[in-house]
């Protein structure tokens, strides 16, 4: 089969490269029930977008992005605590930002700088010259 793109073909995505910062953070989730449930969540959510695709939902977020494990489980019909971050992480195929996992709460940074408090980090001073 030919590489060669075709008149008739054309791609929807357009991808550019740069080297600033995005300032973004997002998983991608299955498209299950699961899946549609976490996006219409965080679709209330200021500064989330989602992006559905036939098998994938986008959700993307500026700067941070708080996956609450309780409200999840109430939009799926659980009694609270019965939804845990592993359930969540079930349904993310993958991620982007400083991922922290609480009990019952998923944090994502797109600032490592920013989850620092949350991972016992304390930031680096450079030594003076």
């Amino acid at each position: 089969m030919s590489q060669t793109k075709r008149p008739e073909t054309h791609s929807s995505y357009h991808f550019a490269f740069s080297r600033e910062r995005s300032n973004l953070c997002g998983v991608t989730l299955s498209a299950s029930v699961e899946g549609n449930a976490i996006a219409e969540v965080m679709s209330k959510k200021p500064g989330v977008k989602i992006t559905r695709y036939p098998a994938i939902i986008r959700v993307d977020g500026v700067r941070m992005l708080e996956f609450n494990m309780d409200e999840i489980g109430d939009a799926l019909g659980y009694d609270p605590g019965e939804y845990g971050v592993y359930d969540f992480e079930v349904e993310t195929s993958t991620h982007y930002g400083r991922m922290v996992r609480l009990d019952d709460k998923v944090l994502l940074f797109a600032n490592p700088e920013d989850a620092a408090e949350y991972l016992g980090f304390a930031e680096s001073k450079a030594a003076p010259a």
